[in-house]
């Protein structure tokens, strides 16, 4: 091992990337790595040779990382996987899943679950959370919600909504978890939901070989069925698509659904199949998905999606 290298490690400032930050430097550390956590906030002062669209960038969650990296100055970064989107930039590679957390999504409310049967107001900024909650309860209102874990959840506090929709992961990584929330059992969590990613520059060797040590082999394939389920769809980030793979006596158990915006429509699959078959399986998913309309479905939730 390069005792003299240290390896600098990317993150958004907000609690809980820092969190996951200072996970993965910890798992480094205590494999006799030296790390460095380095913050990065803004795109505003960067200035690159190339345009991003050149570059293939597209997550907004995770294009300053990325600009910091092919720029040299981190070496890796960390992300929650469910931001980051399907094609990375040409130059950076997944390197390691971490092993999961909690996939669910959880309902946080304040006390009073009596508009469940009624009329409700829930916030949520994910369009697969609003599609689903809608086709379940076709009554209530769904209004935007965004920033990070701690803006939500101080902007639920302040409003006159009855909840709001959070991975329970996010919430439990940094203690942020009320006592008024119920698991939603029922709504499939998006793509890699509940993982973290470290990606790192291609031609780095070192950083390559370090953070593989810290991959999660059942986590690394399970969140690849749903990302490939993901792709094979062309939903970005932000289209209504829903995918939780499980490995269990060596059977992989998958299920995936595709909604339109306001959850009218609904198309799901639910397929097991051998842990030797695993390959192609969220591309075959899909693929039953789009040829059972989701072909049509999709081009009508991109149309809606550019006005």
């Amino acid at each position: 091992m390069d005792s003299n290298k240290t390896i600098r490690i990317g993150t958004r400032d907000s609690e809980l990337a820092l969190w996951q930050a200072h996970t993965v430097q910890k798992k480094l550390n205590d494999l006799g790595y030296t790390t460095e956590i380095i913050a990065v906030k803004s795109q505003g002062d960067i200035i690159l040779d190339k345009p991003l669209y050149e570059l293939g960038i597209t997550g907004i969650f995770t294009k300053t990382l990325d600009i910091a990296m092919i720029n040299g100055q981190v070496d890796i970064a960390v992300h929650s996987m469910k931001d980051v989107p399907t094609a990375l930039p040409i130059g950076i590679i997944q390197a390691a899943v971490l092993e999961r957390a909690n996939t669910l999504d959880i309902l946080v409310h304040k006390g009073n679950l009596d508009f469940l049967q009624g009329n409700g107001t829930i916030a949520t900024g994910s369009l697969r959370r609003q599609a689903q909650w809608l086709h379940k309860y076709p009554n209530h209102t769904v209004v935007d919600l965004r920033g990070n874990v701690n803006t939500r959840m101080q902007k639920l506090n302040d409003s006159d909504w009855n909840g709001a929709v959070f991975a329970a992961a996010g919430l439990e990584r940094i203690n942020l978890k009320p006592t008024d929330f119920i698991d939603l059992d029922w709504m499939i969590p998006a793509p890699a939901q509940g993982a973290m990613v470290i990606v790192a520059m291609q031609n780095d060797d070192f950083c390559k070989e370090a953070v593989a040590k810290l991959n999660h082999n059942e986590t690394e394939i399970c969140t690849q069925i749903e990302r490939q389920f993901l792709k094979t769809l062309e939903g970005g980030c932000t289209a209504p698509i829903g995918a939780l793979a499980k490995i269990n006596n060596n059977e992989i158990h998958f299920v995936g659904n595709l909604f339109s915006i306001d959850g009218k429509e609904k198309l799901e699959i639910e397929r097991t199949i051998s842990l030797n078959n695993w390959t192609d399986f969220g591309k075959n998913c899909a693929n039953e998905i789009l040829e059972k309309g989701g072909d049509k479905l999709m081009k009508t939730i991109k149309e809606s999606l550019k006005k």
